[in-house]
């Protein structure tokens, strides 16, 4: 066989046969017999061959061809076997290769051996034995492929894992929620997430979706408040062709999609009346027809919502049906302001700072100075943790400098007033009150901790202890520090 050259090696293809097969040898004669005992053999059908009677010549297949197994003679001219080996173990490791020898070269075969080839042949060659180490080394080879595919997939699942926020936060709240997840993630149970925007609602529902058992299909995600009614509604639930003007082919709706899965309703509080009877019968029935259709569906789909609203004086003022918050607010799940968990914030700042220096490229930025942290800390987060990624990551866009300062932030959080005081929650742990006061402190000192330290009338000593037991590492790496 033979092919045009490429200018670089071949992709590692998901194919499993017909497995390609290199034979090199400087005698055309063994390359046909060893090609057509191969093919005459049990599993014969699944093989291609590629044969070559130099060393460059088999080197060209390659760079070229997706070779599974390389059988090649010790003594070719051009490119030797022993160098042809080990150019495959440099470029191609996991493709197995058999060696070639003759009976008086087998101290050769033995280094080549060491060198990685899988195994040796003497000429001339035993067919059954070829037969049998050509079916072993190509099942070695499919091996390699699954476990490469199975790394590969895992490895994207993992980057996949660290776009979510993960973090073991030190807000009581917060950490009932975490516990919540756990034990109704794996339930049919419909879950109601509730919090101002931006609190990471959508997060919730990943890993309520991520953590159940119906992981391996759809999260299909529905936001209510983008769509206008008649939308909505065939979004939902899809159409008939013709059920209305444009509806020009049958399209399936996010409930048939999620069969199986999981949807989403974001902004639930914002579905109109006709709506909200049709999404009660789905969460009691179970199924649905499509807008304009006649046929009854059945779908298995978990129900996650999530609202910004108070959805109690939604149903005292008429607005959402009574019944159909009930069937929807099986278990609450509900996720406190940003300035309400600010302990927090140690976790969040460096966790977007990292993803929006390397989705940005800007490596040159190593941290945040202590003022510039305070600015972020004081800072009443109306907009949450959305607010706050997209404060980070126009921080690091806009600075000129290692170190990010106070003048890399947004106006509303640098002009903030009243910078020689601190806020503190009623309700604040000593802990949480006192951490509050050394991170406000030691930025009033400049990043200075031993002026800190006097401010506060504590020992130097004493203020880094207190720096580790309430984990304020990023104090410590403040390189604007003057000690």
């Amino acid at each position: 066989m033979s092919s045009l050259p490429r200018t670089h090696p071949a992709k590692p293809s998901t194919r499993h046969s017909p497995f390609h097969i290199l034979i090199a040898d400087d005698e055309p004669n063994i390359c046909k017999g060893l090609c057509s005992a191969l093919s005459s053999s049990s599993s014969g059908a699944d093989y291609a061959f590629f044969t070559a009677e130099d060393g460059d010549k088999a080197w060209q297949f390659m760079t070229t061809e997706d070779i599974d197994l390389a059988i090649i003679d010790l003594r070719m001219p051009k490119l030797s076997g022993e160098e042809l080996l080990e150019r495959i173990k440099r470029d191609y490791l996991t493709v197995p290769v058999i060696i070639l020898t003759g009976h008086g070269s087998i101290e050769n075969a033995v280094n080549a051996m060491r060198a990685g080839a899988y195994d040796f042949l003497t000429k001339p060659v035993d067919l059954d034995r070829l037969e049998l180490l050509t079916e072993r080394a190509l099942s070695s080879r499919e091996i390699n492929r699954k476990n490469r595919a199975l790394t590969q997939e895992v490895e994207r699942l993992r980057a996949k894992e660290q776009k979510n926020v993960k973090f073991t936060s030190k807000n009581r709240t917060m950490q009932r929620v975490h516990q919540i997840v756990g034990q109704v993630a794996d339930t049919r149970a419909s879950v109601l997430i509730t919090g101002e925007s931006g609190v990471g609602k959508e997060l919730i529902a990943e890993s309520l979706h991520r953590l159940s058992e119906r992981k391996d299909k759809e999260l299909v995600k529905v936001h209510c408040a983008a769509l206008s009614e008649a939308l909505l509604e065939s979004e939902l639930f899809g159409h008939e062709k013709g059920a209305f003007t444009g509806a020009n082919n049958m399209r399936r709706g996010r409930f048939e999609l999620a069969d199986g899965g999981t949807i989403f309703l974001d902004e639930i509080g914002e579905i109109d009346s006709t709506t909200q009877i049709k999404l009660l019968r789905v969460l009691q029935e179970k199924c649905f027809e499509r807008v304009g259709g006649e046929q009854t569906l059945e779908v298995n789909v978990r129900v996650i919502a999530a609202t910004n609203r108070n959805l109690q004086e939604e149903v005292a003022q008429g607005r959402f049906r009574e019944d159909l918050f009930y069937r929807l607010n099986v278990v609450n799940i509900h996720i406190p302001a940003l300035r309400e968990r600010k302990e927090d914030l140690p976790f969040l700042i460096p966790y977007f700072l990292e993803q929006s220096v390397k989705e940005n490229r800007r490596t040159h930025i190593e941290g945040i100075n202590s003022k510039a942290l305070t600015l972020l800390y004081n800072y009443y987060w109306p907009g949450n943790i959305r607010e706050l990624q997209n404060t980070v990551e126009s921080a690091v866009v806009l600075s000129t400098h290692n170190i990010i300062q106070p003048e890399d932030l947004p106006p509303n959080i640098r002009q903030q007033k009243d910078m020689n005081h601190i806020s503190i929650r009623l309700g604040s742990s000593m802990m949480q009150v006192e951490e509050s006061a050394i991170r406000a402190t030691v930025a009033y000192a400049g990043g200075n901790k031993t002026q800190a330290a006097k401010i506060l009338q504590i020992g130097r000593k004493t203020l880094h202890r207190k720096i580790h037991d309430y984990q304020m590492f990023d104090l410590l790496n403040d390189k604007t520090a003057d000690e």
